[in-house]
Parts: C-alpha cells; sequence; structure tokens
C-alpha cells in the first residue's frame, strides 16, 4: 500500500521538477523529501527517480505513478465528502482564495450570502492570485479559489482541479478621452505611437495586452508597470498612456479615462476546488452560494 503523502511528493516533483522546490512546498529539507522518495521506491518496487549529479528525473515507473496520483486523491475527496455528508452539520473554517480583481464583486457577495445562509461556516478569504491559489489549493491550506483564464491564452483547467464557471468577464480598452474617437474609427493601431501601462512580468493580463495590440499589427510600447491595474485607469486619465484591462477592473473610470470594449473573448471567472472535494458538504455549500450570488448580481445587471 503507498503512502499518500510520498505519492503527493512524487506528484509535486513530477510537476517542478526540483527536490528542493519539493522541500519548500512541504516544509521539509531536502534530504527529507528524498528519503520519503527512497521509501516510496521500497513500496512500489520500483527505480521512481533517476539520480542525475544534484539534479533528479523520473523513470517511467515514476511518471506512470504520479499520473496515477491525481485519481487516488480524488477518490479520497470523494470519500472525505461521504463521511462529512453523513454529519450534517455545516460548521467550521474555510479557506476562499480569490484573485484581487474578483474581491469586491465576487469574495464579498459571497461572505454575504454565506453569513445568512449558513452562520456557522467561518469562510475566510484569502487574497491569491491563480498560480499561488492553484499551490495552496493543493496544499490543503485552501479549500476552493475563485480564478480566472484568459480564453485567449488557451490555458487548461489545473491538473488536480475541477472548475465551475461563474460568468465572461470581457475585456476593454482604457483609452484618454481626446482618443475615443480614433479608436472608434481605426482600432486598437489608433494607439500604436503610445505608451501603454500594464502588470509587470510575469502576467496573463501583459500577455494579453501584448497579443491584442500584436494582432493589430504594432507591439505596444509599455512603459509603466503597475501591480494593482486599477491604478492604470488614472494614468491613462492623464492623456499619457492606454491599457487592456477585464471589464471588473474598469468601473467608475477618472475623468479623462474613456472605457472601450474590446472585440473577442475576455477571461472567465471560476471557482476551482481540489478534484472531487466539490462533494464535500461545506464545499459544495460555498459554491451553491458562489453560483446564487453570480446569478443575482448578473440578473441585475
Amino acid at each position: 500500500m503507498f503512502d499518500v503523502k510520498r505519492l503527493i511528493m512524487l506528484r509535486d516533483l513530477a510537476e517542478h521538477g526540483k527536490v528542493a522546490v519539493v522541500a519548500e512546498l512541504h516544509q521539509v529539507t531536502p534530504s527529507a523529501v528524498s528519503q520519503q522518495l527512497r521509501a516510496l521506491e521500497a513500496e512500489a518496487g520500483a527505480e521512481l527517480v533517476y539520480r542525475e549529479g544534484r539534479g533528479v528525473r523520473l523513470t517511467a515507473a515514476g511518471r506512470a505513478l504520479a499520473a496515477e496520483c491525481e485519481h487516488v486523491l480524488a477518490a479520497l475527496e470523494r470519500a472525505e465528502g461521504a463521511v462529512r455528508a453523513l454529519d450534517g452539520d455545516l460548521s467550521g473554517e474555510l479557506g476562499i482564495g480569490c484573485a484581487p480583481s474578483a474581491l469586491s464583486s465576487v469574495a464579498a457577495p459571497l461572505l454575504a450570502e454565506l453569513a445568512v445562509r449558513h452562520p456557522r461556516l467561518r469562510p475566510r478569504i484569502v487574497q491569491a492570485e491563480p498560480e499561488n491559489a492553484v499551490l495552496l489549493l493543493k496544499q490543503r491550506r485552501l479549500d476552493v479559489a475563485i480564478s480566472y483564464r484568459y480564453h485567449l491564452l488557451g490555458a487548461p483547467v489545473p491538473d488536480g482541479t475541477s472548475a465551475i464557471g461563474l460568468f465572461d468577464d470581457p475585456l476593454a480598452v482604457v483609452v484618454p478621452d481626446e482618443l475615443r474617437e480614433a479608436v472608434h474609427r481605426d482600432g486598437l493601431a489608433a494607439l500604436r505611437d503610445l505608451a501603454w501601462v500594464s502588470a509587470p512580468e510575469p502576467s496573463t493580463c501583459r500577455e494579453v495586452l501584448l497579443h491584442a495590440c500584436r494582432n493589430a499589427g504594432f507591439t505596444p510600447r509599455i512603459e509603466h508597470d503597475c501591480e494593482d491595474l486599477r491604478s492604470a485607469l488614472s494614468i491613462v486619465a492623464t492623456g499619457l498612456a492606454a491599457t487592456v484591462l477585464p471589464d471588473l477592473l474598469c468601473s467608475g473610470p477618472p475623468p479623462g479615462a474613456a472605457v472601450l470594449p474590446l472585440p473577442g473573448k475576455g477571461r472567465v471567472i471560476e471557482a476551482l476546488v481540489r478534484t472531487g472535494a466539490q462533494e464535500q458538504p461545506a464545499i459544495a455549500a460555498v459554491l451553491t452560494a458562489l453560483t446564487s450570488t453570480q446569478r443575482a448580481r448578473i440578473g441585475a445587471d
């Protein structure tokens, strides 16, 4: 019988490729990770890892076992859900990660809804961009992640997670007000000589901006980096820059900034859970509340 914690270490090694990274994820020493992997090899009766100098590489047996790990973990999540369903008591703390751009429109209404529906639940909101949220989810430090994926970039749902779509968030180009008519007439090409503002690298928002401008025939000159993308609206309002942002970030632009729809698909806002965990009653309650509040919000719009 395989030790589950050792299986998770093997899965993480397959994903990240370095023992040091796995050690950091599990908050142990690299030698402890190596020891656990050797113990897993003894359980499997097969060599799972090649040791090449200071590096490692999974064998065919290691890759096969790592691939099966997600199925094992999903089955364990469903088993936990079956047990918790017999309890009938929706209480306790739940970690809910949320992308910064969805805090006010998704996380805040969710908290209010859960307080009414399930007052014994104690939801804890953690601001986290998608990549970090998925990591925390797999480490069981979060139970649900409110995340997003851009259609344009074609990223799949992360391995080991299941996604529940909430709504589509279109893209907008934000331009100095005096350039509104030029953009209506010529599209993004009217902005080829302007400076641009976006998130620092690496960033999917920045990738989407680059992709949109290159489709319009030019590479944008990104002069301004902003972690808080709503602040980009104020920079655009100076008349000296433009940006591409999700619509959720464009409400209430300052005077001097015009928000115009950008043709094509934007991003999907979704809830991520560990595969199988959606059957756990408390997590299912959060997902039900999420879909309910977002249906109400879209209906109100």
